[in-house]
């Protein structure tokens, strides 16, 4: 009796060698489980990495056009001292207005800098003559700081040229203004850049995660083996399983549109086709991917992981939530390679500049590429699951 209430005192009692073979056999299934393994410890780097180094809510040397309508020394002083606000890179010489504004539509520049043929002659005289400044304000964050170190460059360009006989003309008030046309979101309303932006996010979150699920599914439920005992081919399997998904996004994007535009006001200046066209791309896109991982995923909580590591890169690096200009240069070598930053421009283009397609297109062929290989590596990926 002694002997058995012993044993029994042992197994209940607390046990440092049970307690450490537990111990090792969880680090051993972690060892295993090298998708999980690889989130715990990538994961927190990836992420110390990217807030630390790639987000800047300050960004410097936005892309900047000009247009000269006078050669002097005051307009050359005038574009150096642009320049020397690092705020500003002037990238390209525009022949008129209206070229500055399809660069501005295009989204090849930031700002347009205006300076009047009678510029010189007019500050001479005293006149205060002013110079244009058009901004793209789609994303208020990114253009706010710059507009607001414009203020300083009248007194930057009198201290420089207006020395002498001409000195007068610098005290006081300004010789010269500087007027900033803020298009496409001239009260800088936050909504008009974040709603939009939004499709992006939850047409990636939802469309990656519902393919990948789908996949990995079939596999833990035994079904895959019935498609292997039918004559279809893998991009058959592939193309049959993300067409309902493509229906699934577009009302989520028929949604979003909706509501962006009657619930929180944004503009819709562009055509309905060509949202629906850039949501179509888009949305390819993310399934694409949805299956790539899920060939990598062993179960469905392998899947859900690989859509939150694939989904975290484009929430900070497409400009949707910081201004993708103020990104080092690694950081938009990454951020071009994903197909949500082309959506976002795409559709705040549309939305708010009213863009077709001639617009649109440096942004449209990007992700059709991206889909394309993406297809490609789904479907070999795809063959080596069946194999």
């Amino acid at each position: 009796m002694n002997a058995t209430s012993r044993r029994q005192g042992a197994r209940h009692g607390f046990s440092a060698q049970r307690w450490w073979s537990i111990v090792l056999k969880e680090f051993l299934q972690l060892r295993r489980d090298r998708i999980t393994f690889g989130m715990i410890v990538g994961l927190p780097i990836v992420q110390l990495l990217l807030f630390g180094f790639a987000i800047n809510s300050d960004p410097r040397h936005m892309p900047t056009a000009v247009i000269v309508a006078e050669h002097s020394d005051f307009s050359r002083t005038f574009i150096a001292a642009l320049e020397n606000t690092t705020y500003f890179k002037v990238v390209r010489t525009m022949p008129d207005e209206a070229a500055g504004r399809e660069a501005l539509e295009r989204g090849d520049v930031q700002f347009v800098v205006s300076i009047p043929a009678d510029f010189s002659r007019r500050l001479l005289h005293g006149d205060r003559p002013s110079i244009l400044v058009e901004a793209d304000a789609t994303d208020p964050s990114a253009t706010g700081p710059a507009i607001g170190a414009l203020a300083q460059l009248p007194a930057s360009v009198a201290r420089i040229d207006l020395k002498g006989a001409l000195a007068p003309l610098a005290g006081g008030k300004p010789a010269f203004d500087v007027n900033v046309h803020r298009l496409y979101n001239p009260e800088g309303i936050t909504q008009y850049n974040i709603v939009p932006g939004l499709m992006g996010v939850i047409l990636t979150m939802t469309m990656v995660m519902m393919t990948g699920l789908a996949m990995t599914r079939e596999r833990e439920r035994g079904t895959m083996e019935n498609l292997l005992a039918t004559p279809v081919q893998p991009i058959e399997v592939i193309s049959g399983k993300i067409v309902p998904y493509i229906f699934i996004g577009l009302i989520q994007a028929t949604i979003i549109v909706l509501a962006a535009h009657f619930v929180f006001a944004v503009p819709f200046l562009g055509s309905v086709v060509a949202v629906y066209m850039a949501a179509l791309l888009f949305i390819a896109a993310n399934l694409t991917v949805g299956i790539t991982l899920s060939s990598l995923a062993s179960n469905q909580l392998q899947a859900v992981q690989l859509t939150f590591f694939y989904f975290l890169p484009n929430i900070l690096l497409s400009g949707f939530m910081f201004p993708f200009a103020g990104m080092p240069a690694w950081a938009q070598w990454i951020g071009n390679v994903l197909p949500m930053t082309y959506f976002n421009r795409m559709i705040r283009s549309i939305m708010l500049k009213g863009s077709g397609w001639v617009e649109l297109w440096p942004n449209v062929w990007p992700v059709l590429l991206f889909t394309a290989i993406v297809m490609t590596i789904a479907v070999r990926f795809y063959k080596r699951t069946l194999d």
